[in-house]
């Protein structure tokens, strides 16, 4: 085994992940943080920032955001979770992943430290995102929240601007049971005197981040209100018709940033028709094959759901496929209920412990009249999918982040 594998294997197994075994590794608080930002001298006030959080959005919303700061000739950080393939898509400067001798000169230095005060894998990633901006002096970097946003680790960050996307219910149990205590959890990112950009406007939520931005004396801005839809004919090579609202705020936080006196405005429509190129996103809308249609999208909230299923519904094709894997501590109910009874369904499961069984998932989804089998891997119904469907068919696969990331390993 390589030391870079040696290096993953102790990131991965010698703390709780919460991504992979989900509550037992969370921490409501910032403590430990501050604790690491002070071993490592104080990494967060060395290189500028862009704060984005929400609960659908953040992410692509991010790879756009550094996309149009590559474009623009400005060195760019970029922080996002999970990872999909590899870990080190985590921490990319310009679109490039940081090296494997980087992860493992940062765990070698650290590891001892970082088991006394008993960190958590999140906390770490974070640490060496920051640590790597320092060290390699990144002109600004974009920074997504993993989750929630006020007890989340980035949350140490002093940006030029906050960015707080579509605002859905997902993670109740750790942010609350309503959009507005999760909006609150989210606009924990504003900061005093520092601009915040809403992308979308929820009639639950506005009044939480306008009551936030006022305590903090911080402008805040509504893109619906502030970007002509006239503006929204960029040619986004994002598909999804749910990056609209995406690219609305994304395009707001751009003009407060110019205002700012970062030079990135005339490069934001060129940035944006090669995002994926520039930054190495996937997993939104992502065309795998084309005969049959198969596209695959790790939208896995009810919100994010719903608008896979109306995406879907634009299309014409004779039969849907449906791949189909959750974690077991979702609302799985809930999302079962928006999934089409005419699809068929494979149903499957990812390679983590916090994944619902194929069998489990299968027997709940008769429930709600969807007709499938099992299988215990991606790897597994994929093959079967394909060998079941004509070119004129559709081949889905999601319900799960893990999901896609098993798909794309493939």
């Amino acid at each position: 085994m390589s030391q870079y594998a040696e290096t993953l294997d102790w990131l991965f197994a010698q703390l709780p992940m919460y991504q992979r075994i989900g509550k037992a590794a969370y921490k409501a608080d910032l403590s430990n943080t501050w604790q690491l930002m002070e071993i490592l001298n104080q990494p967060q006030n060395s290189f500028k920032s862009v704060h984005v959080a929400g609960t659908n959005g953040k992410g692509s919303s991010a790879h756009m955001l550094a996309a149009i700061f590559q474009e623009a000739g400005y060195k760019t950080g970029l922080y996002t979770s999970p990872h999909l393939v590899d870990f080190r898509e985590r921490i990319k400067i310009n679109g490039q992943m940081i090296s494997e001798e980087a992860v493992i000169s940062f765990v070698d230095q650290h590891k001892d430290q970082f088991k006394d005060i008993g960190l958590s894998f999140f906390e770490m990633t974070v640490g060496l995102a920051f640590d790597c901006f320092r060290q390699e002096e990144v002109d600004i970097a974009i920074v997504e929240v993993g989750m929630g946003g006020r007890l989340d680790s980035t949350n140490v960050l002093l940006p030029e601007l906050s960015l707080i996307t579509h605002i859905g219910l997902d993670h109740q149990n750790f942010l609350g049971d309503t959009l507005a205590k999760i909006a609150a959890e989210k606009g924990g990112i504003i900061k005093e005197a520092t601009p915040v950009v809403i992308s979308e406007r929820q009639e639950e939520c506005d009044p939480v981040f306008i009551e936030i931005a006022a305590k903090q004396k911080a402008a805040i801005h509504f893109a619906l209100d502030e970007v002509a839809s006239a503006r929204l004919f960029i040619d986004l090579d994002l598909k999804g018709d749910y990056q609209e609202h995406n690219l609305r705020g994304v395009l707001c936080a751009i003009d407060h940033l110019e205002e700012q006196g970062w030079k990135i405005k005339s490069s934001a429509a060129k940035a944006l028709a090669k995002v994926i190129s520039l930054t190495g996103l996937r997993g939104r809308w992502e065309l795998i094959n084309r005969r049959p249609l198969t596209i695959c999208d790790t939208g896995h909230n009810q919100s994010g759901v719903r608008a896979l299923m109306d995406q879907i519904k634009k299309h014409s094709f004779r039969q849907l496929h449906i791949i189909w894997g959750m974690a077991k501590d979702k609302d799985v109910r809930d999302i079962l209920s928006l999934l089409p009874p005419s699809a068929f369904f494979y149903f499957t499961q990812a390679d983590i412990p916090r994944a619902m069984p194929a069998e489990a998932l299968k027997r709940e989804a008769l429930k709600f009249g969807l007709a499938g089998k099992a299988y215990p891997s991606v790897a597994a119904a994929y093959k079967v999918a394909k060998e079941n469907t004509l070119n004129d068919d559709f081949i889905f696969i999601g319900g799960s982040t893990f999901i896609v990331a098993d798909l794309l390993k493939i």
